[in-house]
């Protein structure tokens, strides 16, 4: 017999089709972030603990400069951004370790997606 298991923290996530999420982004229920940033979390709250959410990046939106406290991992599925480290564009993950801190824009837009291991810390907030 198996011993029956915990519930999960976290309900199951599955999206289908994501690398071709610009094809079909009103399928997604964005939610306002940022002056010009949507955001739909797949878990978490942004405020405790780990979390991972679409961000939508509309024409010349930025967000402001924030310090990671945990792992971020970012991967394009649509589009492109830059930070003080480069342009990043579809298809590529980009992992920003513990400490590190920057401002991230995107001058056409983009969607991606954003796994964080603990929640950031905005400056000047």
């Amino acid at each position: 017999m198996i011993p029956s298991a915990s519930p999960p923290p976290f309900p199951l996530v599955e999206l289908p089709d994501l690398f071709n999420i610009a094809q079909h982004p009103e399928s997604v229920p964005w939610k306002p972030f940022r002056d010009g940033v949507e955001i739909y979390r797949l878990y978490g709250d942004g405020i405790t603990g780990p979390t991972a959410a679409l961000l939508r990046f509309r024409k010349a939106a930025h967000i402001p400069e924030h310090v990671h406290e945990g792992y971020e991992h970012i991967l394009v599925l649509a589009g492109s951004q830059w930070d003080h480290q480069g342009k990043i564009e579809a298809g590529t993950l980009r992992i920003h370790p513990p400490g590190t801190s920057h401002e991230v824009r995107s001058d056409a837009g983009c969607i991606v997606l954003a796994i964080y291991e603990k929640p950031v810390r905005f400056l000047g907030e």
